[in-house]
Protein backbone atom coordinates (compact mmCIF):
# COMPACT_ATOMS: atom_id res chain seq x y z
CA UNK A 1 0.00 0.00 0.00
CA UNK A 2 1.31 3.28 -0.55
CA UNK A 3 0.57 6.57 1.83
CA UNK A 4 0.28 9.77 0.88
CA UNK A 5 0.07 13.36 2.76
CA UNK A 6 -2.99 15.79 2.03
CA UNK A 7 -0.04 18.23 -0.03
CA UNK A 8 1.26 15.69 -2.00
CA UNK A 9 0.48 15.01 -5.71
CA UNK A 10 1.00 12.40 -7.77
CA UNK A 11 1.38 13.45 -11.40
CA UNK A 12 2.81 10.04 -13.09
CA UNK A 13 1.81 6.29 -12.76
CA UNK A 14 3.20 5.22 -9.33
CA UNK A 15 1.44 1.73 -9.04
CA UNK A 16 4.80 -0.58 -9.94
CA UNK A 17 5.88 0.28 -6.62
CA UNK A 18 3.17 -2.06 -4.90
CA UNK A 19 5.38 -4.65 -6.91
CA UNK A 20 8.49 -3.62 -4.61
CA UNK A 21 9.92 -6.81 -2.38
CA UNK A 22 7.39 -7.39 0.74
CA UNK A 23 9.20 -7.09 4.15
CA UNK A 24 10.46 -3.66 3.29
CA UNK A 25 9.05 -0.29 4.44
CA UNK A 26 10.09 2.11 1.81
CA UNK A 27 10.63 5.78 1.61
CA UNK A 28 12.79 8.84 0.75
CA UNK A 29 15.04 10.08 2.47
CA UNK A 30 14.74 13.79 3.88
CA UNK A 31 16.89 16.39 3.51
CA UNK A 32 18.38 18.03 7.29
CA UNK A 33 19.23 21.88 5.51
CA UNK A 34 16.02 23.56 6.30
CA UNK A 35 15.84 25.54 9.44
CA UNK A 36 13.10 23.15 10.83
CA UNK A 37 16.12 21.07 11.75
CA UNK A 38 17.68 23.59 13.56
CA UNK A 39 16.95 21.63 16.69
CA UNK A 40 19.30 18.23 15.41
CA UNK A 41 22.59 17.48 15.51
CA UNK A 42 22.79 17.45 12.03
CA UNK A 43 22.11 20.47 11.33
CA UNK A 44 24.22 22.02 13.97
CA UNK A 45 27.29 20.37 11.72
CA UNK A 46 26.02 21.08 8.44
CA UNK A 47 25.36 17.39 7.82
CA UNK A 48 22.86 16.01 5.37
CA UNK A 49 22.42 12.75 3.94
CA UNK A 50 21.40 13.96 0.65
CA UNK A 51 24.87 14.69 -0.02
CA UNK A 52 26.95 12.89 2.51
CA UNK A 53 30.18 13.63 1.35
CA UNK A 54 30.05 17.29 1.35
CA UNK A 55 30.32 17.56 5.14
CA UNK A 56 31.11 14.82 6.90
CA UNK A 57 29.73 12.98 10.07
CA UNK A 58 32.55 14.11 12.38
CA UNK A 59 34.10 11.46 14.22
CA UNK A 60 34.32 12.49 17.84
CA UNK A 61 30.25 12.61 17.13
CA UNK A 62 30.26 8.75 16.72
CA UNK A 63 28.97 6.52 14.22
CA UNK A 64 26.59 8.64 11.42
CA UNK A 65 23.07 9.08 12.51
CA UNK A 66 20.62 6.32 10.51
CA UNK A 67 18.89 7.18 7.48
CA UNK A 68 16.16 8.92 7.85
CA UNK A 69 13.18 9.11 5.46
CA UNK A 70 10.06 11.76 4.67
CA UNK A 71 6.70 10.44 5.81
CA UNK A 72 5.19 12.05 3.56
CA UNK A 73 5.11 8.91 1.14
CA UNK A 74 5.90 5.42 1.94
CA UNK A 75 5.13 2.09 0.68
CA UNK A 76 4.29 -0.67 3.66
CA UNK A 77 2.33 -3.93 3.82
CA UNK A 78 -0.77 -3.68 5.67
CA UNK A 79 0.04 -5.60 8.68
CA UNK A 80 -2.63 -6.23 12.26
CA UNK A 81 -0.01 -7.40 14.19
CA UNK A 82 2.24 -4.40 12.82
CA UNK A 83 -0.78 -1.85 13.50
CA UNK A 84 -1.10 -3.55 17.09
CA UNK A 85 2.56 -3.10 17.81
CA UNK A 86 2.44 0.14 16.59
CA UNK A 87 0.06 1.51 19.04
CA UNK A 88 1.76 -0.01 21.95
CA UNK A 89 4.66 1.57 21.05
CA UNK A 90 3.11 4.92 20.57
CA UNK A 91 1.61 4.68 24.24
CA UNK A 92 4.94 4.76 25.58
CA UNK A 93 6.79 6.91 23.31
CA UNK A 94 7.91 10.57 24.17
CA UNK A 95 6.64 13.46 22.12
CA UNK A 96 8.89 14.55 19.60
CA UNK A 97 9.42 17.79 17.42
CA UNK A 98 8.55 15.55 14.37
CA UNK A 99 5.68 13.39 16.03
CA UNK A 100 4.82 10.55 13.89
CA UNK A 101 7.34 10.76 11.27
CA UNK A 102 10.43 10.62 14.03
CA UNK A 103 8.19 7.50 15.35
CA UNK A 104 8.15 6.19 12.16
CA UNK A 105 11.69 6.30 11.47
CA UNK A 106 12.61 4.70 14.70
CA UNK A 107 9.91 2.08 14.69
CA UNK A 108 10.84 0.96 11.28
CA UNK A 109 14.71 1.80 11.00
CA UNK A 110 15.27 -2.19 10.49
CA UNK A 111 13.38 -2.37 7.52
CA UNK A 112 14.09 1.08 6.14
CA UNK A 113 14.77 0.88 1.76
CA UNK A 114 15.28 4.42 0.63
CA UNK A 115 13.80 4.83 -2.87
CA UNK A 116 14.32 7.58 -5.55
CA UNK A 117 13.47 11.37 -4.50
CA UNK A 118 11.28 10.95 -7.69
CA UNK A 119 8.72 9.49 -5.80
CA UNK A 120 8.89 12.57 -3.00
CA UNK A 121 10.36 15.40 -3.89
CA UNK A 122 9.93 17.49 -0.74
CA UNK A 123 10.57 21.72 -2.48
CA UNK A 124 13.24 22.48 -0.14
CA UNK A 125 15.37 19.91 -2.36
CA UNK A 126 15.03 22.61 -5.15
CA UNK A 127 17.64 24.72 -3.40
CA UNK A 128 18.91 23.02 -1.62
CA UNK A 129 20.27 19.90 -3.58
CA UNK A 130 19.17 20.92 -6.95
CA UNK A 131 22.17 18.91 -8.22
CA UNK A 132 19.82 15.83 -6.79
CA UNK A 133 17.10 17.09 -8.58
CA UNK A 134 15.71 16.15 -12.36
CA UNK A 135 12.57 17.83 -12.15
CA UNK A 136 11.22 16.67 -15.37
CA UNK A 137 11.42 12.81 -13.74
CA UNK A 138 9.78 13.65 -11.13
CA UNK A 139 6.45 11.68 -10.42
CA UNK A 140 5.03 12.96 -7.04
CA UNK A 141 5.65 16.31 -6.20
CA UNK A 142 5.36 17.19 -1.64
CA UNK A 143 4.38 20.92 -1.20
CA UNK A 144 5.53 21.14 2.63
CA UNK A 145 7.83 24.14 2.45
CA UNK A 146 6.27 27.29 4.22
CA UNK A 147 4.22 29.14 1.78
CA UNK A 148 3.67 26.19 -0.93
CA UNK A 149 0.41 25.06 -0.19
CA UNK A 150 -1.12 25.72 -3.61
CA UNK A 151 -4.53 26.21 -2.15
CA UNK A 152 -2.75 29.57 0.09
CA UNK A 153 0.09 30.34 -1.96
CA UNK A 154 1.23 34.14 -2.32
CA UNK A 155 4.73 33.49 -3.54
CA UNK A 156 5.09 35.72 -0.63
CA UNK A 157 7.20 34.18 1.50
CA UNK A 158 11.43 32.59 1.26
CA UNK A 159 12.29 30.83 -1.60
CA UNK A 160 8.50 30.86 -2.95
CA UNK A 161 8.99 33.32 -5.74
CA UNK A 162 11.22 31.08 -7.85
CA UNK A 163 10.08 29.78 -11.44
CA UNK A 164 10.58 26.34 -10.44
CA UNK A 165 7.84 26.67 -7.66
CA UNK A 166 5.25 28.75 -9.50
CA UNK A 167 5.28 26.06 -12.35
CA UNK A 168 4.82 23.30 -9.89
CA UNK A 169 1.88 24.97 -8.20
CA UNK A 170 0.63 25.62 -11.31
CA UNK A 171 0.79 22.15 -11.81
CA UNK A 172 -1.31 21.52 -8.82
CA UNK A 173 -4.20 23.68 -9.91
CA UNK A 174 -4.42 22.15 -13.04
CA UNK A 175 -4.88 19.37 -11.80
CA UNK A 176 -7.12 20.26 -9.17
CA UNK A 177 -9.67 22.45 -11.56
CA UNK A 178 -9.52 19.24 -14.17
CA UNK A 179 -13.03 18.20 -14.37
CA UNK A 180 -12.41 15.30 -16.15
CA UNK A 181 -10.60 14.13 -13.20
CA UNK A 182 -13.37 14.19 -10.86
CA UNK A 183 -14.91 11.22 -9.49
CA UNK A 184 -18.14 9.69 -11.06
CA UNK A 185 -19.94 7.07 -9.89
CA UNK A 186 -20.57 4.83 -12.72
CA UNK A 187 -23.51 3.30 -10.50
CA UNK A 188 -26.40 5.35 -8.87
CA UNK A 189 -26.45 4.38 -5.54
CA UNK A 190 -29.13 2.10 -4.06
CA UNK A 191 -32.07 4.25 -2.34
CA UNK A 192 -32.14 4.50 1.36
CA UNK A 193 -28.09 4.06 0.90
CA UNK A 194 -26.77 7.50 0.43
CA UNK A 195 -24.19 8.81 3.04
CA UNK A 196 -22.75 12.53 3.74
CA UNK A 197 -19.71 13.52 5.71
CA UNK A 198 -22.08 14.75 7.97
CA UNK A 199 -24.03 12.05 8.52
CA UNK A 200 -20.89 9.89 9.08
CA UNK A 201 -19.02 12.11 11.16
CA UNK A 202 -22.28 12.58 13.53
CA UNK A 203 -22.04 8.86 14.35
CA UNK A 204 -18.39 9.48 15.69
CA UNK A 205 -17.19 9.86 19.03
CA UNK A 206 -15.14 12.64 19.70
CA UNK A 207 -11.26 11.26 19.95
CA UNK A 208 -9.44 12.77 22.53
CA UNK A 209 -6.58 14.19 21.12
CA UNK A 210 -3.22 15.87 22.52
CA UNK A 211 -1.95 18.45 19.71
CA UNK A 212 2.09 18.87 19.77
CA UNK A 213 2.89 21.56 17.19
CA UNK A 214 5.42 20.16 13.95
CA UNK A 215 7.10 22.23 11.88
CA UNK A 216 5.51 22.58 8.53
CA UNK A 217 8.55 20.44 6.45
CA UNK A 218 7.93 17.95 8.66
Amino acid sequence: MVYLDADIQVYENIDHLLDATDGYFYAVMDCFCEKTWSHSPQYSVGYCQQCPDKVTWPTEMGSPPSLYFNAGMFVFEPSRLTFDSLIENLRITVPTLFAEQDFLNKYFNHIYKPIPLIYNLVLAMLWRHPENVKLDEVKVVHYCAAGSKPWRYTGKEENMDREDIKILVAKWWDIYTDESLDYKSSDPEPEGETFSRSSIMATMPEPAIAYIPAPSAA
